[in-house]
Order: C-alpha cells, then sequence, then structure tokens
C-alpha cells in the first residue's frame, strides 16, 4: 500500500491519495502452481519440441486435469472461474519455460474456444467447447490469410449458401495448432458487401475433406505446430455455423482485443527469462579475476534490462486490472502489448550479448527466447500497428 500526496496549495489539505495494487494469495497458488509444474513436467521437453518442432499432444490433457485450458471461463460452464490477472499469471509463467508451448495454449483456450463458449449454440458447445476445456479436443482459429493478414475487413476466404449448410473457399495463414487440432473456427465472408455482418464463423472438424495443410518451419515458437490452410469446396452442414447465425465479427474482435493485454503478458515471461539466465550468467562467468557483472557496462546493461521488465510487469498487470473492470479500452490495450513486447526483444538481446559467445550456442535458452521474442513484436498486430492505435487515441489520423 502506498499513500501519495502531491504537495501544492491546491492539494495541500487533501487527504493522501491511496494506491493499492497487490496480488492475492489465490493468485499465488495459482502462480506456484503453473512454475512447478513448468519446472517438473514441461521443462524437460522444451529442448525436443524446438529439434524436432512437435508440439507434445498429451500436455492438453494435462492442462485440463490442472483447470488451466478454463482460467477464464464461469465455474457454471466448466471453466476455473478466474480473473484476467490469473490469466495473465499463467501466460508469464507458461512464457517463462517455453513461449512455443504458451503459444499453443494460448491459441486454443483463449482464440479457438472463447468464441464457442460467447456465441455458441448449447448444441455447439456441448461438442467443441467442453472437451476442449478437458483436453481431449485441441481447437485451432483461422484468421489471417495471405494477402490480408489479420485484417478482417479484408477477408476474401467465402462461404456460399447450399441446400442444407455451406460451402467454404479460401486460404488461412499462420494457424497456430492446425496441423494438430481436432477442429477449427474459420472465419470467412457470408455476404459481398464490406461491412461486420457480412463475416461469420464456421467449426470445422478435423481432418476434412477439401481442407490441406503445409506445416510451416518457423524461426521463433518452432515447438508450437502452425501451417498454410487451403480450403477447396469444403462442404458444411447449417449446423457448423457459430451461433447458427451470420455475422459473429463482434465476437472475433472481442477475442482479439482482450487478447492483446494476454500476449504482453506473455512477452513479460519471457523478457523475465531471459535476464534470469543473464543475471545467473554475470555471476557465474569470471573474466580477469571479476565477475562480469561487476564491469561497469555488463552491470549498466542488467540494471536497464531489471528496470524494463519492472515497468513492463505494472502495465500487464494494470491492463489486466483494467479487463477486470470492464474498462480496457483499445489504446490501453495497444500500450500494453507495444511496451511489454518490445522490452522482450531488447531484454533477450541484452542477455545474448552478455552471454557473448555462449549466446549463440543452443546449451543456453538467450537465442531461443530472442527469437520467441520477435515473433511477438509482429503476432497480435504488430508494433506500428500498436502505435497507430495509440496515434489515433491521441486525436491524429494515422
Amino acid at each position: 500500500r502506498v499513500a501519495c500526496a502531491v504537495r501544492t496549495p491546491a492539494t495541500r489539505r487533501r487527504p493522501p491519495m491511496t494506491l493499492d495494487f497487490r496480488f492475492s494469495a489465490e493468485h499465488d497458488a495459482v502462480r506456484e502452481t503453473v512454475r512447478r509444474m513448468c519446472r517438473e513436467e514441461l521443462a524437460p521437453l522444451v529442448d525436443e519440441a524446438e529439434e524436432t518442432e512437435a508440439f507434445p499432444r498429451h500436455i492438453f490433457r494435462r492442462w485440463g486435469e490442472l483447470g488451466l485450458l478454463g482460467v477464464r471461463y464461469p465455474e457454471a460452464d466448466g471453466g476455473s472461474g478466474m480473473d484476467k490477472v490469473s490469466d495473465c499469471i499463467v501466460r508469464e509463467e507458461l512464457s517463462f519455460c517455453s513461449q512455443a508451448f504458451a503459444s499453443s495454449w494460448s491459441a486454443h483456450s483463449h482464440l479457438g474456444i472463447w468464441p464457442i463458449w460467447r456465441a455458441g449454440t448449447p448444441e455447439q458447445r456441448a461438442r467443441f467447447f467442453v472437451p476442449a476445456l478437458a483436453g481431449e479436443k485441441i481447437a485451432a482459429f483461422a484468421l489471417s490469410e495471405p494477402d490480408g493478414g489479420s485484417n478482417v475487413r479484408a477477408l476474401r476466404t467465402k462461404a456460399s449458401r447450399t441446400p442444407g449448410g455451406w460451402r467454404l473457399d479460401g486460404s488461412k495463414l499462420y494457424i497456430t495448432n492446425a496441423p494438430i487440432a481436432d477442429f477449427m473456427l474459420v472465419a470467412a465472408r457470408t455476404r459481398p458487401e464490406l461491412t461486420p455482418e457480412a463475416i461469420s464463423l464456421f467449426i470445422v472438424e478435423l481432418p476434412c475433406q477439401g481442407v490441406t495443410m503445409s506445416k510451416l518451419r518457423k524461426e521463433g515458437i518452432r515447438g508450437s505446430e502452425t501451417a498454410l490452410i487451403h480450403i477447396d469446396n469444403v462442404c458444411l452442414p447449417d449446423a457448423a455455423l457459430l451461433g447458427g447465425r451470420e455475422g459473429t465479427y463482434p465476437v472475433i474482435l472481442d477475442s482479439l482485443s482482450e487478447n492483446r493485454v494476454g500476449v504482453a503478458a506473455n512477452a513479460l515471461g519471457m523478457a523475465r527469462a531471459a535476464y534470469e539466465a543473464a543475471l545467473a550468467f554475470a555471476r557465474d562467468r569470471i573474466v580477469a579475476g571479476k565477475r562480469i557483472g561487476d564491469y561497469q557496462a555488463v552491470g549498466h546493461r542488467l540494471a536497464d534490462m531489471a528496470a524494463q521488465i519492472e515497468a513492463a510487469r505494472w502495465l500487464v498487470y494494470y491492463g489486466a486490472w483494467r479487463v477486470d473492470q470492464g474498462t480496457l479500452d483499445a489504446a490501453t490495450a495497444a500500450k500494453v502489448k507495444l511496451v511489454a513486447s518490445e522490452a522482450a526483444v531488447a531484454v533477450s538481446e541484452a542477455a545474448i550479448r552478455i552471454h557473448g559467445g555462449a549466446g549463440i550456442l543452443r546449451e543456453y535458452p538467450v537465442g531461443r527466447i530472442h527469437r520467441d521474442a520477435l515473433v511477438y513484436v509482429i503476432g497480435e498486430g504488430t508494433s506500428d500497428i500498436q502505435r497507430n492505435i495509440i496515434a489515433r487515441d491521441l486525436g491524429f489520423k494515422t
């Protein structure tokens, strides 16, 4: 608890303003649970997943057992009933261990099943949402396209009416979990006009005739499987239309806005991991009879890293608190994501420099963390997109 009083003539007689933020006992318990699981169960799997570029599917069932896939869903619907702060804690700790694993978790538990929980019919919830919460089915969210990125209004994938159903045609790119998914949500245009009402979501069970995938080889988040998807004359029943209605564009936007704060928590976890690795190295590495951290150049670099992480931490959990208060706006979400993602890149690069030649060896984690961090100044909206959102909020036309 911090009491702040600004002593000016206008405020001298006013009582101090109290700023109070602390993690609850429940938050601490969540953090310890995830840390222990990461340390004992996930960490031994990281190197093999990175080398083979294959995600260990059994992790999803374990996440389901621990209730980690349902962090943001009400207990009445089978979830864990936690707040956004808890969600960010889970993300931070998963990313501290492996951003690849955290990415697959997020694509499933947030993007893949959140729209079904929010807008799905009772039958769709029972068939997809419930088993996905348990980790029995894996979900993917197919939005981005080769020509339009994640610009929803520029979608070219089309859904055409057929007797008793729909036909889908198009392509999707950078779809996380697609190679291992049991189903995916596909965003498609159900009308030709460029309006939100013309964009809808469809649930496509996999494998599916007419859906072909090309697994992508990536420099970052290698242990999370990603694909380019071609959708050619895929016939779906009416029951595949999410919520049984067209025009689920607002559901897509809602899932993306909150996720920017979540991605910032991922970035915070990566920054922490790189910093702690560099700190340990600076304490252990001896040059000319001194720990390298005792040399001013290295000590200053570590000081900058510590400051950047602390700034990002406060902004991330402020954003999470705003989500829980129902007051998060687009500009705030953009600020949170911009600061945290850029901090992760800067801190992980500094960690490599502190390691020197060891920084490019795979025996040390800092190279992997830096590759992963670079993904998140692009994913969920590039840093320049975040700057555009912030500038527009300032009244400028960017």
